[in-house]
């Protein structure tokens, strides 16, 4: 399979189950050759799709004077790969991660980074940090941030006499009264799922709940729970969701093309829309439901992280810093040189001429103020339970509350697990 973009770190919101999909179709090959054995600073990246990342992330790399650093381009199924090899002396120095994972805090695979980010820790994006602490440490530092956002056609919501939606119930009205009766178009797009993928905990925040609360318990015991998924399947029963687009959530060329009035999709889409439609598109958070609720925001970012087990912890540690605490000339050049992403430094979010206007503005301020991240403690087995249920609310019809409920016990059951650890 050819690269994949850094889309695939949307954990928050669904983008899990996107990553999960290409980690599938890209293979498993779990080979562990050429990591921290020899002398330098071995760097694990994933395979990127976008044009020019791997020769960016050497030049990074080659301008480090203090040691020699080898970067290693992983191709297939990276996720596997490094939680193979960081069970081996073999396994690279730095590396970037979809987390990290609790499992590896907890396992004693990676070092703490605290001291390291600390001087600029309120700098960072806080909702893709805080994934990445534990016990009040530090393990991981966020390298740039991606997103999801909800795009509007302006002159198919004025023609219809349809104003930008701010609340979930407005977003079911707009999404009925702009879908042809007859016609090819559909009033919103959320994946040939129906949103179920790529939606995931977005609903629950957008209620003003979460997958896993401040005090380490379920976010989502809360009759606003069943109330907002109920409304994510009032969607699909209206038969007002686009589904079996050519293309899906991920790319935009169902709403250029007219298929569908609105779309959910990523930040990474917005250049394409903009070259295609001009100004004829704005961008929303996903609306918020009911009087507790707030706009809500999923985002996600892939972190550089540090093997317990390398040899050479003490320059890696100094590297990771360099690359991605104190080189904010590459920091800036990683997130908007190679694809469409924000810095996940909010101070360089906010000088980068990119992003200062229109559309691109508004979605950093999104991120910024209503951004949310799938927690630490939400593990595969949580994520596989709320899953499968949003599935059958959604496409089955099944009752929100019931399910919830069974649902909320597995949660409970598996936050007990891990905390026992």
């Amino acid at each position: 399979m050819a690269g994949i973009g850094r889309r695939r770190v949307l954990a928050a919101g669904g983008g899990v189950a996107f990553a999960a999909a290409l980690a599938t179709a890209c293979g498993s090959n779990t080979g562990r050759g050429g990591g921290g054995s020899g002398s330098g600073i071995s760097q694990w990246y994933h395979q990127y799709g976008e044009p020019g990342t791997q020769q960016a992330v050497k030049r990074y790399a080659a301008a480090y004077k203090k040691a020699k650093v080898s970067v290693q381009w992983r191709p297939g199924d990276y996720d596997r790969q490094t939680a193979a090899a960081l069970l081996t002396d073999s396994g690279p120095d730095v590396f970037e991660v979809n987390g990290p994972l609790l499992d590896q805090i907890q396992g004693g695979q990676v070092v703490d980074l605290t001291a390291e980010v600390e001087p600029v820790k309120d700098d960072f994006n806080q909702a893709v940090l805080a994934p990445k602490i534990w016990r009040d440490k530090i393990w991981g530092i966020p390298q740039t941030v991606d997103m999801q956002l909800l795009y509007y056609r302006r002159s198919a919501l004025k023609d219809a006499g349809v104003e930008p939606p701010r609340t979930l119930d407005e977003l079911v009205d707009a999404a009925k009264a702009l879908s042809s009766k007859g016609g090819k178009g559909k009033g919103l797009f959320l994946g040939n799922d129906g949103g179920v993928g790529v939606l995931s905990g977005t609903p629950l925040f957008a209620a003003g709940l979460s997958l896993i609360d401040e005090d380490g318990k379920v976010g989502f015991d809360d009759p606003a729970a069943a109330r907002v998924l109920g409304k994510i399947r009032q969607l699909y029963a209206d038969k007002s969701l686009l589904l079996g687009a050519p293309t899906d959530w991920s790319d935009p060329a169902a709403f250029i093309q007219g298929l569908t009035a609105m779309q959910w999709s990523g930040l990474w889409a917005l250049p394409q829309i903009k070259k295609a439609l001009g100004d004829d598109f704005g961008v929303l958070p996903f609306p918020k439901d009911g009087s507790g609720g707030k706009p809500a925001v999923p985002v996600g970012a892939y972190g550089s992280a540090v093997g317990a087990r390398s040899a050479r912890k003490a320059e890696a540690k100094a590297f990771a810093k360099w690359l991605w605490v104190e080189r904010t000339d590459f920091q800036r050049d990683f997130a908007l040189s190679y694809g469409f992403h924000i810095p996940a430094r909010i101070s360089l979010a906010k000088k980068a001429p990119e992003l200062r206007e229109g559309a691109a503005a508004d979605a950093v301020r999104y991120a910024t103020e209503h951004g949310h991240a799938e927690p630490l403690l939400w593990t595969t087995a949580d994520r596989t339970a709320y899953q499968d249920a949003l599935s059958r609310i959604v496409k089955d019809g099944a009752n929100p509350e019931s399910e919830l409920k069974g649902v909320v016990r597995k949660v409970s059951a598996e936050l007990q697990r891990v905390k026992k650890k």
